[in-house]
């Protein structure tokens, strides 16, 4: 068993509003829909949500009027921009993970609320973290052509992999499939991880550090890679991956929106 953490609080700036609840689906589905299903189908017992206080009404009324869960598998709310110091930017999803730190009491699996990661995605981790130690992590990793869009151009964050050990990732921006500069079976994260508690106590010590650092600035970001990068760097943690061959599914922009409900569909 393990705890599905999903990441909800984004704002969703370019998309122009809530898209962490658009309605993708062929039945209504949004992403957080097909997230839920597909970790609790793979063996999560319970979910935890980290959202804004402003939308969690929203989110609550969408389960309901998704019919619910089912009573065997626990919900928990856990509102990001309740944690650490107030700004209208939450504070990156290295801090979103560390909000969800009192609601999780053994592994867990972390996700992005906006994107489509694919049944088997969650099957593998759960596999591979029923002998994860402390000191370890597990990425799922995708291949490059698996995660762009039809048009226009994204971030990916392009893994180094020895083996089964993630070894680096560096972020590569602009990146389209009209003209991808990388091999089309390169891995990159979609942030599709499984830790143990052991990390809120590195996420912990990285928050405070980058507060003293970037603490004034209205949009940096405490992120999760770069938690995780930080921790790799020191010795501190063992990142292993494990591929999927899942193709990615989102949105960024609204015109985003017909061709996922296209994707999903065919699915």
């Amino acid at each position: 068993m393990f705890t599905l953490v999903v990441m909800a609080a984004g704002l969703g700036s370019r998309f122009g509003g809530t898209k962490q609840l658009a309605r993708v689906g062929p039945n209504g589905e949004a992403f957080l829909d097909f997230a839920i299903a597909d970790a609790r189908a793979a063996g999560a017992d319970r979910a935890v949500l980290v959202v804004r206080r402003d939308i969690e009404a929203d989110v609550k009324r969408h389960l309901e009027s998704r019919g619910g869960l089912p009573p065997d598998f626990e919900v928990a709310f856990v509102r990001q921009n309740e944690h650490g110091p107030f700004r209208p930017k939450p504070w990156g999803t290295a801090h979103a993970v560390l909000s969800a730190a009192d609601a999780v009491a053994g592994p867990f699996v972390v996700c992005n609320a906006d994107d489509y990661y694919g049944p088997s995605a969650y099957t593998a981790l759960a596999q591979a973290i029923r002998a994860m130690a402390d000191s370890e992590a597990w990425l799922c990793g995708y291949r490059l052509d698996h995660t762009l869009p039809a048009e226009g151009t994204v971030t990916r964050g392009v893994c180094q992999v020895d083996g089964e050990l993630l070894t680096g990732i560096v972020e590569q921006e602009g990146i389209s499939r009209a003209d991808n500069r990388f091999p089309d079976n390169t891995i990159v994260s979609m942030n599709l991880w499984a830790f143990s508690p052991a990390i809120f106590n590195a996420l912990h010590d990285g928050y405070h550090r980058f507060l003293e650092e970037s603490g004034d600035s209205p949009t940096a970001e405490y992120l999760l890679p770069h938690a995780v990068a930080n921790e790799m760097d020191h010795g501190a943690l063992t990142v292993r991956v494990v591929t999927t061959n899942e193709t990615w599914i989102g949105v960024t922009n609204p015109k985003d929106l017909a061709i996922a409900r296209k994707a999903l569909k065919s699915r």
